[in-house]
């Protein structure tokens, strides 16, 4: 059915449990920072509708709210790289080392070991989001690869399943990203654009497996996600109480923040583990593909770009070590 093993990624877990508790702060953080900007805007609001009558006061309730919101979003957008550097990237670190059988530090000492490894191998925050965001866009280009296939098929009815599943895999691609970013952590290459492309390769080669396991742990992250969301909308509802103007939509809308929190904090790299295993047992002793490279840069722009980012790092790096 399927090619990980839950209880070796529980194990995981309660090993790099010093980063389950990073992001499991950081992340309540972020939902908590919604509800209490929110809260603020829409008791701003509140104070400013009390110069005019009830209907007034309870629209700019909401518009207050809704500008809080909007403000809280706003300043996530441009940590978006840092959190990617520090929180997820680091942890991705941490399981690579255990994956591979090497011991690592506990406690706080745990998350400065992987922020030194995180550096070695991506230098700055905005190396390992660009690489990110073009990997992004390569595993896009692999989805429509496979919906190609499909799509030259005389079967019946075929291409309106073809539109279910290139929903679905679009969803389930989202969580093979970090592992791409694994295998650039776990190879110790000094050219975080090239062994990000050739992890793309062996993926591509062994996508059968890779998005049958992405799509069996997306099935699973959102049910358990859903079932939270079930769960949070009690004391969600319950904190909409005390927001001025009764912001009815506040519950569901936090609700579905807190399922957020705990999905990534929690089930994102539950699954993020199983994947990295796989892929990990899948690509032992194979080779990129040429085959694959050139469908990759047929297909996706952006692999183009990523391997002319390959050549400038490789290039510039020479270029230092010439002149020294």
């Amino acid at each position: 059915m399927w090619d990980f093993s839950i209880g070796r990624a529980l194990g995981l877990m309660a090993r790099t449990w010093p980063f389950v508790a990073f992001r499991m702060v950081v992340y309540f953080g972020i939902a908590a920072a919604y509800v209490v900007v929110t809260g603020a805007g829409a008791g701003i609001g509140w104070g400013i509708g009390a110069f005019g009558d009830g209907d007034f006061q309870a629209s700019t309730s909401v518009w207050g709210g809704i500008a809080g919101f909007g403000l809280t979003a706003g300043v996530i957008y441009f940590l978006r790289e840092y959190i990617l550097y520090i929180v997820k990237a680091g942890h991705i670190a941490v399981l690579v080392e255990l994956l591979d059988g090497n011991s690592v530090p506990d406690g706080k000492s745990q998350i400065d070991h992987a922020g030194r490894v995180v550096k070695e191998r991506f230098a700055e925050a905005s190396v390992l989001f660009g690489v990110d965001q073009l990997v992004k866009g390569v595993l896009r280009a692999v989805t429509g690869i496979v919906e190609g296939v499909a799509s030259i098929l005389p079967i019946p009815g075929l291409q309106q399943i073809v539109g279910v599943v290139r929903a679905f895999l679009r969803i389930a691609v989202g969580l093979l990203d970090e592992v791409i970013l694994a295998y650039a952590i776990r190879t110790r290459s000094t050219n975080p654009w090239e062994s990000a492309k050739t992890a793309l390769v062996l993926y591509g080669q062994n996508y059968r497996v890779m998005l049958k396991n992405a799509a069996w742990l997306t099935v699973i992250t959102y049910l358990l996600a859903f079932v939270v969301f079930l769960v949070m909308l009690a004391p969600a509802a319950a904190l909409v109480y005390f927001i001025p103007g009764a912001w009815s939509a506040g519950g569901f809308v936090f609700a579905i923040l807190f399922a957020w929190a705990v999905k990534v904090a929690l089930i994102e790299p539950f699954a993020i583990a199983c994947l990295m295993d796989v892929f990990f047992r899948t690509i032992e002793g194979q080779n990129p593909d040429p085959v694959w490279d050139q469908r990759l840069t047929s297909a996706s722009n952006k692999f183009g770009q990523l391997k002319e980012r390959a050549a400038n790092w490789a290039s510039r790096r020479f270029g230092g070590a010439t002149t020294m």
